[in-house]
């Protein structure tokens, strides 16, 4: 065995260049940040063979001197630490690992001209060895070119995927930064062909943002995001969240950002996924984009090699500021559902110039407001059903089908054709016994009566539960659980948290939890299984979700059993009552698995069916 040596500088770069220079998003990603933490408004990337051949980042930054440009290729060499303290990170950007790392494993070559300065200078950096600076020319800004990555380490090449997914995560890497950065104008181009460009913008934050993220992530995005601003003590969360209408099939388009970094956080995902989980079903994410600032102090940036995770000095604040701010939106947001739900139903609408012949009419409702005999029969057979009915499971429905539910809405028209001015509009008609027709003042809405009647009856019991608490069940013989010293702490941290939903717990010993109440709606549940689960999720999203889950799924299969049923005929006045509480309720737009309670289609988009508009 050899003794004990120090390594030669330049492969301790080729160490460091495979932590930080995984591929060619991320040399653009280090290049980038630095030309952001110079200063910059204006950065433009060129790319030749997905960045391998050729990568050439120029910014209209502070520049530097030559003093500054013969230290920037050395190792560990920063002007972003100027106090020396790692706990007080202000930049994107500060070992001073990124240009010697990539001059270590390319062929790298600088050149800067510091404002103000008569003149430019250039350096070469070649598999590590540096050359000397050089006078160039340059109108300001830095200029870094980066050829034939890792022709040194040629094992890497091996890693890299194709071209198209190469320029896809370069791709990716510039939309996260143009999104924290809209004051800064961004141009990325792939062997002459522009994949992004973007200008900069002179809004305030927010209004900059949102025109961003419109560029972004599309104008669809822009017209169902609801904004978000929440402050608890020093800390400020700002941001777009998606209505849950509108979601996708992975989390692809969750984008976190704290103080201006780009970053995939396990805790922050958790959190989002906390603040949905109710309105989405399992399979679907939700859309966000959010801002996260804090106290330098309050956050660590210095946990992964490419700063791509954070770790949070009070991870709980964070995780409650997000969730209370989201949910607070989607609660403002009362009955809204997305844009795309109308659009997507017009996409399946189609003109047939011809016709069958109807069948012979066989009732059902003759004019908005009134039953023809047929239908007055079906409706009271649902009356003596619905007098069977808890009373508690019945608004808005009438408690006795002759007797209509009144609207209570101060104010409320006494002419039901007023009811157009109100956003769901005047009930018109129930099709199939399950959609009622409204016409509002530009349109009409189509409301599948089970899904929107759920949610309601949903979001009372929630409202109860938060009234007087979950209801809870002694055990006769406490169970004791062994999950050891250090998730029995993290859990016994959560005892009040538990408590409210129903769920008692207490110190048994060393790594040991006694459980003493359960939730009563659980009925016998497997209280091992239950305990492990949320340790489970005290570990991976540092929330209970796992009880708070099973709580809200049996409340939510109790309102889908306890709401208007699919097939059930109501009269005018029971679906308008119906509309007007939907307006009132919170999450009211989706029911309780995330699909939309209704459809809105504008009164110019049908006239477009019918060719009345081009």
């Amino acid at each position: 065995m050899s003794s004990i040596r120090l390594l030669p500088t330049i492969l301790v770069n080729r160490i460091a260049a495979g932590e930080v220079i995984e591929r060619p998003a991320s040399v653009i990603k280090e290049l980038v940040e630095n030309a952001i933490d110079a200063g910059a408004t204006s950065v433009e990337i060129l790319l030749e063979q997905a960045g391998k051949n050729r990568i050439v980042v120029q910014d209209n930054g502070r520049g530097m001197n030559k003093q500054e440009l013969e230290l920037c290729v050395q190792r560990h060499a920063t002007s972003k630490l100027p106090s020396d303290d790692l706990l007080d990170i202000r930049f994107l950007g500060f070992r001073g690992e990124a240009l010697p790392s990539i001059g270590s494993v390319s062929r790298l070559s600088v050149t800067s001209r510091a404002r103000g300065s008569d003149e430019a200078w250039q350096l070469r950096v070649e598999g590590g060895d540096v050359g000397n600076a050089e006078p160039a020319a340059l109108s300001g800004g830095t200029r870094i070119e980066v050829r034939d990555l890792f022709y040194a380490t040629p094992a890497r090449l091996k890693f890299l995927k194709s071209d198209r997914t190469e320029i896809g995560q370069a791709a990716d890497t510039i939309e996260r930064l143009a999104m924290a950065n809209p004051s800064v104008s961004f141009l990325l181009k792939s062997d002459d062909k522009t994949l992004l460009q973007v200008s900069g913008s002179q809004l305030d934050l927010i209004d900059a943002r949102l025109a961003r993220l419109r560029e972004l992530m599309g104008k669809e995005f822009a017209d169902n995001a609801l904004a978000l601003m929440q402050q608890r003590e020093n800390m400020v969360l700002t941001g777009f969240a998606a209505l849950p209408t509108y979601n996708r099939g992975t989390s692809a388009e969750q984008y976190l950002f704290v103080n201006g970094r780009p970053v995939k956080d396990r805790l922050l995902i958790g959190a989002v996924r906390g603040a949905y989980h109710d309105v989405l079903a399992h399979d679907r994410h939700p859309v966000v984009a959010l801002f996260l600032d804090v106290p330098s102090h309050e956050v660590d940036v210095n946990v992964h090699p490419a700063k791509a995770e954070v770790r949070f000095r009070d991870t709980n604040m964070i995780r409650g500021l997000m969730i209370g701010a989201i949910k607070h939106a989607l609660s403002e947001a009362g009955f809204r559902a997305s844009t795309s739900v109308g659009a997507q139903a017009l996409s399946h609408f189609s003109a047939h110039p011809h016709l069958p012949t109807p069948p012979q009419y066989q009732g059902g409702y003759s004019y908005a407001g009134g039953l023809s005999e047929p239908a007055q029969s079906r409706y009271q057979a649902f009356g003596q059903t619905a007098a069977l009915m808890p009373q508690h499971m019945l608004p808005p429905m009438a408690r006795q089908s002759h007797q209509p539910m009144e609207f209570a809405h101060v104010g409320a028209p006494q002419n039901i054709q007023d009811y157009t001015l109100y956003p769901l509009g005047a009930a018109r008609c129930q099709l199939h016994q399950t959609y009622i027709v409204a016409e509002t003042a530009d349109g009409l809405v189509v409301v599948d009566q089970h899904a929107a009647h759920e949610r309601l009856v949903l979001e009372k019991m929630k409202l109860g539960m938060a009234e007087s608490g979950v209801a809870r069940q002694k055990l006769l013989i406490p169970e004791v659980v062994d999950i050891g010293e250090k998730l029995a702490e993290r859990l016994l941290a959560r005892q009040d948290e538990l408590l409210a939903f129903g769920l008692a717990i207490e110190s048994f010993g060393a790594g040991s939890i006694a459980v003493r109440e359960t939730p009563a709606m659980l009925g016998d549940v497997n209280i091992t299984a239950m305990i492990r689960a949320l340790t489970d999720d005290l570990s991976e999203c540092g929330e209970a979700l796992s009880l708070k889950e099973r709580i809200e799924e049996l409340c939510s299969t109790m309102a889908c059993h306890g709401s208007v049923r699919a097939g059930r005929s109501l009269n005018v006045l029971e679906m308008n009552a119906l509309l007007r509480q939907m307006e009132q309720t919170p999450l009211s737009g989706q029911c309780n698995h995330g699909r939309p309670t209704y459809i809105e289609l504008k009164r110019k988009d049908i006239e477009k069916l019918f060719g009345r508009r081009g």
